[in-house]
């Protein structure tokens, strides 16, 4: 069978993210975009259910944060994570009563 070429925009990071994970199941990205479109065939649309997001932007931001931190070997402990927070409640706190 003949095969057609596909242009796509993605933004590099998302790339360069999807091609790592497939590539620990030895398939390129041209190969996850076939078998996506073969599943959405066999399903008769979307081989996924479409929900909302689980977290808002800045709970999966923090969420990024913590996982970059953690990578690169930057570890809190729950002493000062607790610390972070009583002193960022503190100034809503005393902002609110002015």
């Amino acid at each position: 069978m003949r095969s057609q070429n596909l242009n796509m925009r993605i933004d590099p990071q998302t790339k360069s993210r999807a091609e790592k994970i497939y590539s620990q199941f030895g398939i390129t990205l041209s190969d996850a975009v076939n078998m996506f479109f073969n599943k959405s065939i066999m399903v008769g649309g979307l081989p996924f259910e479409l929900t909302e997001p689980l977290y808002d932007k800045e709970t999966d931001e923090a969420i990024r944060q913590a996982d970059e931190d953690y990578k690169n070997g930057t570890i809190y402990t729950h002493e000062q994570v607790f610390a972070e927070l009583r002193a960022e409640a503190k100034k809503i706190i005393d902002g609110a009563s002015k």
